[in-house]
């Protein structure tokens, strides 16, 4: 539970008894699951606020994903192959000026030494 092992609950539950007394306990612990609860509903509220205000185009947005953490995770380490164009097409043919794609995005092998122009440095 919140990455607290079982010794650090009892300590929290010990310093809750001795900040808030036996008595007086069970209220502030539902004092504080109400306030959770709220919480929790504010931000679901927030996240549906966004997602309907945003439009159907980002249906599938998810707020987590601004974190950078995430972002980056996200963008750079799950494989997403909406990069690879329809060979023909310009954007692809100008990446390589070397030409020694004929139009299609091939992977090399091992060993093998990408195309180099050397005039373009």
């Amino acid at each position: 539970m919140f990455g607290l092992g079982p010794f650090e609950v009892v300590v929290l539950v010990v310093i809750a008894l001795l900040v808030f007394g036996p008595e007086k306990l069970p209220q502030a612990a539902s004092q504080a699951g109400r306030t959770l609860r709220n919480l929790r509903r504010m931000a679901n509220n927030a996240k549906h606020d966004i997602r309907s205000g945003l439009g159907p185009e980002f249906a599938d947005f998810d707020p987590s994903d601004l974190n950078p953490r995430n972002f980056v995770r996200k963008h750079l380490f799950e494989d997403d192959d909406d990069w690879a164009r329809k060979p023909g097409d310009t954007a692809v043919d100008t990446l390589d000026p070397v030409g020694s794609h004929n139009g299609a995005l091939d992977e090399l092998g091992y060993g093998e030494i990408p195309p180099y122009d050397h005039e373009a440095t």
